[in-house]
């Protein structure tokens, strides 16, 4: 009779270590999936929850850009420059996410330029499709306002002009998507 518990016992230890596995793998499973993604880092500052820094400027192309004509919308404000790397790597994304929210239009973005020339900031963004308007920084005041210190850095901001993130790094459409999913549900 012996010979029956031991072998009923092991048996029944297995299920316990294999349905313990199952459930670890469970709750990973559900941690990774309510996580942002991890392409950049989100930065605490001041200026989360407060009025976006008003941005009238100059575009790259010779045009006029009036942050406030954007009111009533979600808006992407990224500080970028041709020469920046991490930038050239996030553009297609950029570009992806415009495509997206195009017909819907509850997303825009705007680009600042970042310590660049306004004539190498637009052929970056004529060579990568880029549509959204880009505004020249002279003087780097614009990049003060939003506490930028070098690109590319990232400002989400809600329909009524208030800064929700703050975001380091190179961003990605599924991740600017994840964010405004994450405001929307917040404000709901």
């Amino acid at each position: 009779m012996t010979e029956h518990v031991a072998p009923t016992r092991r048996l029944h230890t297995a299920r316990w270590v294999a349905g313990g596995g199952l459930l670890v793998a469970a709750a990973l499973v559900a941690l990774l999936a309510t996580r942002p993604p991890a392409d950049f880092t989100e930065v605490q500052t001041p200026l989360v929850g407060q009025a976006a820094p008003h941005i009238s400027a100059t575009t790259v192309t010779g045009g006029s850009f009036d942050l406030a004509a954007l009111r009533g919308r979600w808006v992407v404000v990224n500080f970028f420059a041709s020469w920046c790397p991490p930038c050239q790597q996030e553009q297609p994304e950029l570009i992806a996410f415009a495509y997206q929210h195009r017909r819907s239009t509850d997303a825009a973005l705007v680009g600042v330029v970042f310590d660049d020339a306004a004539s190498a900031a637009r052929g970056f963004l004529r060579s990568s499709g880029a549509t959204w308007p880009a505004v020249v920084d002279s003087g780097g005041q614009i990049a003060l306002d939003y506490g930028v210190r070098g690109p590319p850095e990232t400002f989400l901001v809600n329909p009524s002009g208030t800064v929700v993130a703050h975001l380091d790094g190179p961003v990605t459409s599924a991740g600017l998507d994840y964010w405004i999913g994450r405001e929307r549900g917040v404000s709901a």
